[in-house]
Formats: C-alpha cells, structure tokens, sequence
C-alpha cells in the first residue's frame, strides 16, 4: 500500500515519497482489512487531511481531534480510500480525492469504502529505532533519489538550501489553507518555478506553463509568489 521512512509505525508524516538518504530504512505496509462506513456531513470540515504514495494510493494523513471523522472511531490514520459513493479511487491524486471530499453536500450521508494497513512490525525493538536515528545523523548532505516506478536510473542530488527549505513549508502550509492538502514534491516544484521570478505576473505565468492542470484561483498564486519572497529575505 505505502511504504514508510525510519518508522515500522503508520506514521503519514514518515512516508516515502521518492527521496531517501543512503543510509535510511524502508519499511512497506501491506492491505488490510476492508471495512465499509457511512459518513454524515453535519458540516463543511470533515476534518481528513488527505495524502497519496504517488502510485494510486490515497491515504488518511491525520484526523483534526474532535472532527466528525474522529468522533466515529472507524477510520484511523493510514487507511487507504478505495472509493466514495461507488465511484473507485484508485489512480487518484490526493487533491483530487480531497477535492470530491470538500464537495459532498452538507447535511448528507456518504459511504467510503476503505482498506486497513495491517498492523506489523509492534515489537520492533527500540535498539534498532536507535540504529537508524545514529545512521541518519551521520549522512551528509546528499541524497538519492528513486525515480517512481523505476523510471531512469537513481541519481545524486545535492540538498535544498536553507531558503528553499523556508519557502516549501511556507508553500506547503498554503496549499493545506488553501485546498486541505500537504504535498511537499508540489510545493517543491512551485518554489522551482518561482525563486527566480521578480514579478507575480510573471509567476502567475511560469505557473500556469508548469501545473495549468491545477488552476489555482489568482489569490493563491499571488500568496504563493509572496510567500517565496518572503523565504528569501528570511522573514518568519
């Protein structure tokens, strides 16, 4: 279903998304048990943040405390989305499985079908956990990266400077405000395209080439361009 970095856990914020150090472990998780739930919209937030493996694969990333999704107690963390409402999932994009999410009417109930990652791995032992943080800690700043899918042999890459780094998270965070994702390769690519950019139309443009597909609203593309400038002059 997914595979997870450093953490035999059901950890979303630990999934593999292409870029690993030479010295990381990669854990893989298999399907489950499939479980069937209905789903009443009482209001607009249902309180999933959505994220995906890049192959097909939708997954629950994290659960807002006191949603509706976390007072029903049945879909948990890492529970792969295989359809809603009949309609099959698999091949979608995260943004695309929050999109159909956000638009459900309110005041409806909707039936998700889901699928369980089997809970492993529960007695790894804690000397190995230290293993791979001593592991980690002595890289160096490279890292390789596996092209998906085994497209094209894996490659060195240098690190992302600091600035960089500023402008994904500030990117990122847009993109959850926004549209109720987080997607670090996309917010990567928006900062590609716009670190060298000195005007926002000239963004908006550069943009629209690069990810027309997405059609972000003007608003978003102008707070975007801002957030870039701001990583590079450092601001908070």
């Amino acid at each position: 279903m997914f595979c997870t970095l450093n953490t035999h856990k059901v950890d979303m914020e630990k999934l593999l998304g292409g870029q690993i150090g030479l010295e990381d472990f990669i854990f893989a998780h298999v399907k489950g048990q499939k479980k069937e739930v209905e789903v009443f919209k009482g209001e607009e937030g249902l309180g999933l943040t959505i994220t995906d493996n890049g192959a097909g694969y939708a997954f629950v990333k994290r659960i807002r405390e006191g949603s509706v999704i976390q007072q029903m107690q049945v879909i948990n963390v890492g529970d792969m989305i295989e359809s809603i409402n009949g309609r099959d999932l698999i091949g979608s994009r995260h943004y695309e499985v929050a999109k159909m999410l956000k638009e459900l009417p309110k005041g409806q109930t909707f039936r998700m079908k889901l699928v369980e990652p089997v809970r492993a791995f529960d007695m790894v032992s804690q000397r190995m956990e230290l293993s791979v943080s001593s592991a980690h800690a002595q890289s160096g700043m490279w890292s390789v990266r596996l092209h998906a899918c085994g497209r094209g042999p894996a490659t060195v890459e240098e690190l992302p400077s600091a600035f960089e780094e500023r402008a994904v998270e500030k990117v990122d965070d847009l993109l959850e405000s926004y549209m109720g994702i987080r997607d670090k390769e996309l917010a990567a690519t928006m900062v590609e395209v716009g670190k060298d950019k000195l005007h926002p139309d000239e963004f908006a443009e550069a943009l629209d080439e690069t990810l027309g597909d997405f059609a972000f609203p003007d608003e978003f593309v102008f707070d975007v361009w801002g957030a870039i400038g701001d990583a590079k002059v450092g601001l908070a």
